[in-house]
């Protein structure tokens, strides 16, 4: 059978299995638009590129799958390389495809040319120019096979318009020809057999389980081994939920805003258990005073990440679930010599969480404190819901008081922290899990970003919840500002009513509340959570002086952890107290 390339894109995205894609059409691209009007495939048209590719990631978070997308050349390309960057350091499977220029006319700087796979390859796992319309077939399925496999991540096929143009016979190719690419799932037996060893020995192990266990579908694997051998978890910020909060071994979040008790269990710890973890600058703190008293085991399935920043004691390459598992039957084979007393540092730090609980100062009524404004949101959506944060207070905030069950119930963008992430990623989300709630919790700076993809959930019927933590400032920047430049706020405030965003919702026909007292919240949300069949925005007004603590100041050691604004304007005015005239410490 002959086909255009276009149409062997198409066919090629279907025999994957894929079911939906998020895109928008252009010159470069159209010959692909065309046949789209008779393929199986869903297409989510959104207002921007970038927005296109964080639906993508949004999909592929929550559903373990391959998030698509697909634009033309150009300044299109370009706006996705944003989001091919946040899927690149957060290892979300993605696969975009761009159109480029007819290949006679690439290199001549013609209309909308772009050198995409050159721009992109710093953050795509792979990318490709295809060549001949004969590769297309073979190019997008080693695409989609590399994307998900491995350290999952984005991957980029960049396909000329003559060669999408040009007809080739439709043949599905059964074999993959990727030399050199050959990841490696299994654990070393030996390594993994030390890694039980040392475990065993340990008097205050922790497991430092990291996002690529979420990636990794690993869960089980990991509430297996952690209730066998008694093994407290610490989940980070990518991590939330692959353990349940609820757990009596769960010990917090750790990191930069991290639990108290978590930070403080790296401290204390002397085997760190990191699982699909990289040890980056936001969980240590100050690398060279991180966890000083632990040993390491350290599994990842990119070797490039082991011993990268910490040295590594035992380090297993391999597959998040398939070495915990392996870790598990080991460990369960040897149970009654393996096993370590853990009672003594468990029941410590119980009491370390309960001793340094989050703290919330709520008046009982007007003012409402943001971290009220995400309990109640959880308290209205429950434990069913997915939630979706942008960037900065408000996903801290979300991050530390929901409780979370599950993997994949938490999405957000932890590595490159890119701001408009929730507003895309949550519709994106939604069209991969139609039948589950979604929640996206954002600031009002994030939702200004791509709040226009409302429009793109409005038409295509994803009905996501947007709740505006709207505090009337960029609210981590003004927290820097507070904290580390004397107060002098500098180009952070954003009027409340700039946009009104109940209008907003408006102007988009869909509804919209607000709630400016805590008498109001939980009404609102109720009434929100009420609505059935379109997108709500909620916007809730906050107190904009509140701030996020706990605290590690950047590049401060985890051992100085600051649990709130007073303790933190307390110890700077004890040091500056010590300071003589000369503003050297004092002997």
């Amino acid at each position: 059978m002959q086909v255009t390339g276009a149409q062997a894109v198409l066919k090629s995205l279907e025999a994957l299995g894929v079911d939906v894609v998020f895109g928008y059409p252009g010159g470069a691209i159209l010959p692909a638009y065309d046949p789209m009007l008779d393929s199986s495939l869903r297409h989510v048209l959104v207002r921007h590129e970038q927005g296109a590719v964080h639906m993508a990631e949004g999909y592929a978070a929550a559903t373990g799958r391959v998030g698509v997308c697909i634009v033309t050349s150009g300044p299109a390309a370009t706006n996705i390389v944003t989001g091919l960057a946040d899927a690149h350091m957060d290892s979300v499977p993605l696969l975009a495809i761009t159109g480029q220029v007819a290949s006679t006319a690439i290199g001549s700087d013609a209309f909308q040319e772009a050198d995409v796979t050159g721009i992109t390859m710093p953050v795509t796992k792979h990318n490709e120019l295809v060549g001949s319309v004969e590769r297309i077939a073979a190019a997008i399925k080693e695409a989609h096979h590399i994307a998900s496999t491995g350290r999952p991540g984005p991957v980029l096929v960049d396909i000329p318009k003559d060669i999408l143009n040009a007809t080739v016979e439709w043949r599905w190719p059964e074999h993959m020809d990727l030399p050199g690419y050959r990841p490696t799932v299994r654990g070393h037996g030996k390594m993994v057999r030390e890694a039980i060893d040392l475990i065993a020995a340990a008097e205050r192990p922790v497991i430092y389980a990291g996002g690529g266990l979420v990636r990794a579908g690993a869960a089980d694997e990991l509430y297996e081994l952690a209730t066998l051998l008694e093994l407290p978890v610490v989940t980070t910020l990518m991590a939330r939920g692959v353990f349940p909060d609820s757990h009596e071994l769960f010990v917090g979040m750790p990191g930069m805003h991290g639990h108290y008790a978590a930070v403080k269990a790296f401290q204390e710890t002397d085997l760190l258990i990191a699982l699909g973890a990289r040890f980056d600058d936001r969980v240590t703190g100050d690398l060279a005073a991180f966890a000083p008293h632990a040993k390491v085991i350290h599994v990842d399935i990119d070797p490039a990440e082991i011993g990268k920043n910490r040295a590594v004691d035992v380090p297993i390459v391999g597959d998040a679930k398939v070495v915990t598992g392996q870790l598990v039957r080991v460990a369960a084979d040897r149970i009654d010599r393996v096993k370590p007393d853990t009672r003594a540092w468990r029941e410590h730090l119980t009491t370390l969480k309960a001793d340094h609980a989050l703290r919330v100062d709520q008046p009982a009524s007007g003012v409402i404190k943001p971290q009220t404004a995400i309990r109640a949101i959880y308290d209205v959506f429950g434990d069913e819901a997915v939630y979706v944060a942008g960037v900065g207070q408000h996903q801290m905030w979300a991050a530390q008081h929901i409780p979370y069950s599950r993997a994949r119930q938490w999405i957000n963008s932890g590595g490159l922290g890119t701001m408009g992430f929730a507003v895309p990623a949550a519709i994106g989300a939604k069209a991969g899990l139609p039948d589950t709630p979604v929640v996206a919790i954002d600031g009002d700076g994030c939702f200004q970003m791509t709040f226009q993809e409302i429009a793109a959930a409005v038409q295509h019927d994803l009905p996501v919840v947007f709740c505006v933590i709207n505090n009337g400032f960029l609210g981590m920047v003004r927290q820097w500002q507070s904290l580390f430049y004397e107060d002098r706020l500098s180009e952070v405030a954003l009027p409340q009513d700039l946009p009104d965003l109940v209008k907003l919702a408006d102007a988009y026909g869909i509804p919209g509340f607000r709630a400016t007292t805590v008498d109001e919240l939980e009404p609102v949300l109720r009434k929100a959570q009420e609505v059935t069949g379109q997108p709500v925005i909620v916007d809730l007004r906050v107190d904009p002086d509140e701030m996020v603590f706990p605290m590690v100041p950047a590049g401060a050691s985890n051992d100085e952890v600051v649990e709130s604004a007073e303790e933190w304007f307390a110890r700077k005015q004890a040091i500056e107290a010590d300071l003589p005239g000369d503003g050297v410490p004092a002997e």
